[in-house]
C-alpha cells in the first residue's frame, strides 16, 4: 500500500508572471484562488504551482539565459531547466497563455502540438519558502516575462483550466490593493522595481526552511 502524502512537506514550486504595457502603465496577469481551497483561499495570485514529475523529461525549446541558470542553481539540487518547464507548464494550464517555440520535440501538455517551451524569455526575479506550520509548504521560484513573447492573444484565457478564476491585466500600481498573500506583495515590489529600473543586483531569496527566516540574494 502507497503511504499517504505529507501535504505539508516542503515541495518544489515553480511560477510565471506576466508583465504587459497598458495605456497607463504596466500590468500583471493574476488570477483568484478558489474559496475552498486549502492553500490560500481566495487570495489573488499569480499563475504557478508545484513541480511535476514529468517536467524534468520536458525538452525547452530555448534554454534559461546563464545567469538565471546560475542563481536557481544555488541552494538547489533541481535542475534550473525543470523548474523553468514547470514554471510554463502552470502558465498554459491556469491561464491558457504559451511561451513557445516550434519543435520537432514538443512538449506532451494540451495546446503544445509542435511547441517546445520555450525558457529563452524568463527572467528569474524572486526565491520563498513558505514558513513551517502551512498546510502547503513550497520552496517557490518565480520568473517574469513580457506578454509580447507570448504566441496567442493575452487576452483569450478560454484554454485555461479552473484553478484560478477572474483572470485579468491588474494595473501595477493598482494590483496590491487586491486580497493576496503577502509574499506576493513582496514579489510585486520587485516587478516594480525591476520595471522602473530600480532593482538591486542578484535574485532576492525569503529562506525559511529552518527554525529562524534569512533574506539572502542569490
Amino acid at each position: 500500500m502507497t503511504p499517504p502524502t505529507d501535504k505539508a512537506a516542503l515541495r518544489d514550486a515553480a511560477t510565471t508572471v506576466l508583465l504587459r504595457d497598458g495605456p497607463t502603465g504596466p500590468r500583471v496577469l493574476m488570477g483568484q484562488r478558489g474559496a475552498g481551497a486549502a492553500f490560500m483561499p481566495s487570495k489573488f495570485v499569480f499563475p504557478g504551482g508545484a513541480v511535476d514529475a514529468g517536467d524534468g523529461t520536458v525538452t525547452l525549446a530555448r534554454a534559461l539565459p546563464q545567469a538565471d541558470r546560475a542563481a536557481l542553481a544555488r541552494r538547489s539540487t533541481l535542475p534550473p531547466e525543470t523548474i523553468a518547464a514547470a514554471a510554463l507548464r502552470e502558465l498554459a494550464e491556469e491561464t491558457g497563455q504559451i511561451l513557445a517555440r516550434p519543435s520537432p520535440t514538443p512538449a506532451p501538455w494540451p495546446g503544445f502540438d509542435g511547441l517546445a517551451p520555450d525558457a529563452g524569455p524568463l527572467r528569474f526575479i524572486f526565491r520563498a519558502i513558505t514558513p513551517p506550520g502551512r498546510p502547503r509548504r513550497f520552496d517557490a521560484r518565480f520568473f517574469l516575462a513580457s506578454a509580447d513573447a507570448l504566441r496567442g492573444d493575452p487576452d483569450d484565457f478560454t484554454a485555461a483550466e479552473d484553478e484560478l478564476s477572474h483572470l485579468h491585466w491588474v494595473p501595477l500600481a493598482e494590483a496590491r490593493a487586491l486580497d493576496m498573500p503577502f509574499i506576493t506583495e513582496i514579489v510585486l515590489a520587485e516587478i516594480s522595481a525591476i520595471a522602473e529600473g530600480r532593482d538591486a543586483p542578484g535574485v532576492p531569496f525569503f529562506d525559511n526552511s529552518g527554525a529562524t527566516s534569512a533574506f539572502l540574494r542569490l
